[in-house]
């Protein structure tokens, strides 16, 4: 792919999937004290798609909600969001984009779902630790309430998005699921 394209593609994958962040945080499954919603598809579809660009998304995306753009769970935004229980889940975003963008520029199949698994395990780790801090509750009442009941969700998420990315990749022949040039593997 030239590179004209390749900077056109990359700038369309980073609008679209900083509006698909956002649509995202607004389509909620009710539950406390983490609001469970269709963010972290869209964070691992865009890893999927941009590799380790897809920090380039999530990084607009924060930076949208930290301007005061109701771009957050049920239209909040500010830095006072940051601060708040899930200021660390959203922080968390960008490792997790970064971490899951890497293991899927990886050829192996086995490395993708390891690098998916790493970023699920950044997410978290940002997450409940900021729980944790941000309410008093222990590290292990953090855990329970702020990793348990959503880890089921978001690695059938993972699984989802590695698969439709997948396919879309086979589906765009000569287009690798990431920015490297490569051919589908």
């Amino acid at each position: 792919m030239n590179l004209r394209r390749q900077h056109a593609l990359s700038i369309a994958y980073t609008g679209a999937f900083t509006a698909f962040l956002a649509a995202g945080s607004w389509i909620p499954i009710p539950f406390v004290p983490v609001p469970f919603t269709l963010q972290t598809l869209f964070l691992f579809l865009a890893a999927g798609l941009m590799g380790r660009y897809a920090v380039a998304p999530v990084s607009l995306y924060l930076l949208m909600g930290a301007m005061n753009l109701p771009v957050f769970h049920s239209g909040t935004s500010g830095i006072g969001v940051f601060l708040g229980p899930t200021g660390g889940y959203l922080l968390g975003f960008i490792p997790a984009a970064l971490l899951s963008g890497l293991g899927y520029e990886r050829k192996l199949r086995l490395a993708r779902y390891a690098g998916m698994a790493a970023g699920l395990c950044a997410l978290y780790a940002c997450g409940v630790a900021w729980l944790s801090l941000s309410t008093g509750l222990s590290l292990e009442m953090a855990i329970l309430l702020g990793a348990v009941p959503f880890l089921p969700g978001d690695i059938l998420k993972a699984v989802v998005a590695s698969l439709a990315t997948d396919r879309i990749a086979r589906l765009k022949s000569g287009m690798h699921a990431g920015f490297t040039g490569e051919k589908p593997g």
